[in-house]
């Protein structure tokens, strides 16, 4: 089985890797090849030199035939032949991610990279390049699967379907995380529990929790001490918890605690785009001059990212603890991402929380709009199980959430100015046209759109 990494120069394309040396699976199941493509080649030879030292030490640890890994030199020879595609663009780079944040943040309505303006104009500027990639793929491997990392998932993933149909799957590492976390502190182990889970991507809440047929979401939050052990309990507290009698994305703090985090992102003294933007600039300088030490100092990076993660939305709710020890390990989007892959490899039933069309899952959506919800995996793709239908109040902010989406969508693949408006300005964190359009204003020329 044959894996291509389109942004195969990210700072994650290692944790994909490390996870791959340790796989137990054989046969069709087993990846035997990864190649990278990026466009900026420097970065692709670099993660190239950290693969090729995980492999060694997967070598000396024991860890048999690891999986062959190249850099391919145009995008159609990183495509011809592979089995699975994942794709984790950053159109722009990191530096389009500033301005992604600032341009929101000048006019005092949130900058983030996936919610509120920011998501929108990141959206803007990588549909475009997210649908090219999807035509190249029909065009030199119409029978790839394509695992969609690109933020915002949600968006990117439903224009990708418009080509790629029920063959290209978004993941986030945040429900997966929810769902281990919520299981330890309710005394159970999270490869046991059932759970029900819908929403969309950085917008979804567990509505349930099931341990031996017993719900143990009710008693996880009628215990304070339970939930102050994890971090969406410390984010959201336990009043308001036990108020909305679920337990939201990690995500959903920017909406529930809107003021309280637009005023820390306009506190800050820099964003969480250009602390990502610095660190991996000046990783990538370092490690082309010294190939040798970039495994370590990427192993090194890649820490501090993890510990840094959420600490604005931590400081916005008054909890400055550390992040749990098992989350700064990593383990969150390559794990969900080869457990995806092996099981439509293998044809092996997995249960999974995933992006995918809707289909009849939250009845007030269209059918082929992209939800994130439970599904069951197998050789024939992913497939959204029955969940408990959400409430009025998280089936109203999905249908504004999507609708915002969707005219993203519409600016990105058309050009429309009012269209990219319409996203802006109807997005629930922005309280004004008149900003809206400053934003726009600020953000410059639409993106080219697709041929």
């Amino acid at each position: 089985m044959r894996l291509t990494i389109i942004g195969g120069g990210g700072f994650r394309v290692p944790l994909v890797y490390r996870a791959l040396l340790t796989q137990t699976a054989t046969g069709d199941a087993r990846c035997t090849e990864v190649t990278l493509y990026d466009t900026d080649p420097l970065r692709a030879r670099v993660i190239a030199s950290v693969l090729a030292r995980q492999a060694e030490e997967a070598s000396e640890a024991g860890l048999p035939d690891p999986p062959a890994v190249r850099v391919a030199g145009d995008l159609d020879d990183a495509l011809r032949g592979t089995d699975f595609v994942f794709s984790a663009l950053r159109a722009g780079g990191t530096a389009g991610r500033v301005g992604d944040e600032r341009a929101p943040l000048a006019e005092g309505v949130l900058g983030q990279e996936t919610v509120g303006a920011g998501g929108v104009l990141y959206g803007l500027r990588t549909i475009p390049a997210a649908l090219r990639l999807a035509d190249r793929v029909l065009a030199v491997a119409p029978e790839a699967w394509v695992v969609n990392f690109t933020n915002p998932a949600g968006m990117v993933t439903e224009a990708m379907a418009t080509r790629l149909g029920h063959r290209v799957i978004g993941i986030c590492d945040s429900p997966v995380g929810l769902v281990r976390r919520a299981a330890r502190a309710a005394g159970a182990e999270p490869d046991e529990v059932g759970f029900s889970y819908v929403g969309l991507n950085h917008l979804g809440w567990l509505l349930t929790l099931t341990h031996k047929g017993r719900d143990l979401l009710p008693g996880l939050l009628a215990d304070d001490a339970a939930l102050a052990s994890f971090e969406e309990g410390r984010l959201f507290g336990a009043r308001w918890l036990r108020a909305l009698g679920a337990l939201p994305n990690e995500y959903l703090h920017y909406y529930y605690f809107a003021r309280e985090t637009r005023a820390a992102a306009l506190a800050a003294d820099r964003t969480r785009g250009e602390f990502l933007h610095r660190q991996q600039s000046a990783f990538f300088a370092e490690a082309a001059r010294d190939p040798a030490g970039a495994p370590a100092l990427w192993e090194r990076i890649r820490r501090e990212r993890e510990e840094t993660y959420g600490a604005e939305a931590r400081a916005a709710g008054g909890d400055e603890r550390p992040r749990d020890a098992e989350d700064l390990e990593g383990g969150g989007y390559e794990r969900v991402a080869l457990a995806l892959m092996r099981a439509i490899a293998g044809d092996r039933r997995t249960r999974l929380i995933l992006n995918v069309r809707n289909n009849g899952t939250v009845p007030e959506l269209p059918g082929h709009a992209i939800v994130e919800t439970v599904c069951d995996v197998d050789g024939l793709g992913a497939h959204p199980v029955p969940t408990v239908t959400p409430g009025l109040a998280e089936t109203g902010l999905m249908l504004q959430v999507k609708a915002v989406e969707r005219a993203t969508i519409e600016a990105a693949v058309t050009g429309s100015r009012a269209a990219a408006l319409r996203a802006l300005a109807l997005h629930p964190l922005v309280d004004s046209v008149n900003a809206a359009a400053r934003v726009l204003d600020r953000a410059g020329a639409l993106p080219q759109p697709p041929a």
